[in-house]
């Protein structure tokens, strides 16, 4: 598979992780959105949220627990932030692996565009 995440999360592209456990990456944005814009991606390929079944609920839990935990501990948990899940092309998803954007550290828009 060429899925460009798979390789971050097996270390094959060397990227720098926020965090890292035995289901998840996280790290920074390369072409960041706002002054925190970091993803957030399970180390199993899931080619995006159509395809999430009953058994990756735990999963889908526990991407969320670490969205809110880095949130607060890079300082806005308390003012606010966005959480983005982008499915399909015409939905803006431009890589085929499940992930999500988390944005925060400015007053953000909506609609979002």
């Amino acid at each position: 598979m060429d899925c460009i995440f798979c390789k971050i999360a097996t270390k094959k592209i060397e990227t720098e992780f926020l965090y890292e456990d035995e289901d998840i990456v996280v790290f920074n944005d390369l072409n960041p959105q706002a002054p925190v814009h970091f993803l957030v991606i399970p180390k199993r390929h899931i080619a995006s949220a159509n395809e999430i079944g009953k058994g990756d609920i735990p999963l889908i839990g526990h991407i969320f627990e670490v969205i809110a935990h880095l949130a607060k501990e890079l300082g806005i948990g308390e003012e606010g932030y966005r959480i983005v899940n982008n499915i399909g092309e015409a939905g803006g998803q431009s890589v085929p692996h499940l992930h999500f954007h988390v944005l925060g550290g400015r007053s953000l828009q909506w609609p979002p565009g």
